[in-house]
């Protein structure tokens, strides 16, 4: 029975170790999550020493587990104004005010967006 949780414990700790990778470079993949996904697996695979399958199960767990908590953001349209976007968290109730101007800046504007681009015939 011990060899048991010592085996979910190895998985519970990669898949946290996949969650924090998650979270830490999901900001360099806005428009291409599975580029995001699968350099969580060669993460996995290369710093513990996991076979692929058990990576890619790990990290498919932990980016489950990141949908769920970024689904709770909300955009606050009663409280944003023509400056500032307001975005409440319904899990945690904590609340955000971001300038437009830095949405615009380091999410519209980027060099490598081209996924946010509204095209006009």
């Amino acid at each position: 029975m011990s060899n048991m949780n010592a085996v979910q414990d190895h998985q519970d700790m990669l898949k946290a170790t996949a969650l924090l990778f998650l979270e830490r470079h999901q900001c360099e993949h806005l428009s291409d999550d599975q580029q995001l996904l699968k350099r969580a697996v060669q993460h996995l695979v290369a710093d513990f020493d996991v076979l692929t399958p058990t990576a890619e199960k790990m990290v498919h767990l932990a980016y489950s587990d990141l949908s769920a908590v970024s689904d709770r953001q909300r955009l606050d349209v009663l409280t944003s104004t023509p400056t500032h976007t307001v975005i409440n968290d319904t899990g945690t109730g904590e609340v955000w005010a971001i300038p437009v101007s830095l949405i615009y800046e380091r999410i519209l504007n980027a060099p490598d967006n081209g996924r946010f681009r509204i095209t006009t015939p």
